[in-house]
């Protein structure tokens, strides 16, 4: 596949206002071709809205939206053949097979080719493990397999993006692996991967670039790689004589934060920089007398900085 425009994905000023709530403000991505972009926040941070309106299935009250270089509504129908897509939960018909309900939706699509329907849906079924329940009623899937459905779904055609919203949602442990790997291997092939979740252990796993939700605005774009070196190292000591310490490392030009009470020592965090001399700093605390039980620099976890600049916690998912 030869990418289309500079990214796979692009939007600018991207806005949707119901009443005078922004669900979406001043929104601007850059979706780099051949990325697993994790775009992660809290529930309710806009990041459906988002999908929405990339999709053409909302209208942006202001913005623009680029799809594969394709601006969007107005080339929607060039751009969308060449995407597939997984959002709000998948809806089918529950008095069909998994099979037969594939079957259907394919035949919608006035892009597809009938002659390899068959060989195409079979394919599907096999790459999300559905093959053996291919025949069961889709009103007698579970949630999960609903999920396993919408992604079969999204892969009846070759795709350069795929735009999927909590592709996870539902799964149990294992299932969560499989579709970790099904991302995995979507990436392999040169398919951009446009992943909406609020599990950060899903995005830290899978993705190379992140945005990040709060309240309808992005608060950090990049990849995985620049938001851990935005993070600040820190000194994490427990010591015996807290004054003693302190006045140890103030000449340091350290002062601690945080003091936690921990048995018959303290905690004592300070940031620091991460080419800290530790060995040195623990010698001039001994030489004080100070009994130093353990010292290390450490750097803050993708989740503290995550909450940092959002004020909100998130899911957890290992």
């Amino acid at each position: 596949m030869t990418p289309t425009g500079a990214y796979a994905l692009e939007t600018s000023g991207l806005t949707k206002t119901f009443g005078s709530h922004d669900a979406v403000a001043d929104l601007s991505l850059q979706v780099p071709h051949g990325s697993v972009f994790g775009f992660l926040g809290p529930n309710g941070s806009g990041k459906t809205t988002t999908i929405r309106m990339l999709l053409g299935l909302a209208s942006p009250t202001s913005g623009q939206v680029s799809l594969l270089g394709h601006p969007i509504p107005g080339e929607l129908d060039v751009a969308l053949p060449k995407v597939g897509a997984l959002v709000e939960g998948p809806a089918f018909y529950p008095y069909l097979s998994g099979h037969k309900n594939l079957l259907r939706f394919d035949a919608a699509d006035r892009f597809s080719d009938s002659s390899t329907r068959a060989e195409r849906v079979a394919s599907a079924l096999a790459r999300v493990g559905l093959s053996n329940a291919s025949d069961k009623k889709a009103g007698e899937y579970s949630l999960g397999m609903k999920q396993r459905l919408g992604l079969a779904n999204a892969l009846l055609k070759p795709r350069e993006l795929l735009i999927l919203d909590e592709p996870t949602n539902g799964l149990d442990p294992q299932g969560t692996r499989e579709v970790r790997n099904l991302i995995r291997s979507l990436a392999s092939e040169g398919i951009t991967i446009f992943l909406s979740s609020h599990l950060l252990g899903e995005i830290e796993q899978v993705c190379s670039h992140v945005a990040v939700m709060s309240e309808g605005a992005l608060v950090a774009h990049g990849s995985l790689e620049e938001l851990r070196q935005g993070t600040s190292a820190r000194l994490v000591l427990e010591v015996n004589l807290v004054t003693a310490a302190k006045k140890v490392l103030k000449t340091w030009g350290i002062t601690p934060t945080t003091a936690t009470r921990v048995g018959s020592t303290t905690r004592l965090v300070a940031p620091v920089e991460s080419s800290l001399d530790v060995g040195a700093v623990n010698t001039a605390l001994v030489s004080a007398g100070v009994t130093v039980s353990s010292l290390l620099i450490e750097q803050p976890t993708l989740e503290e900085y995550f909450v940092g600049l959002t004020g909100e916690g998130f899911d957890v998912a290992r």
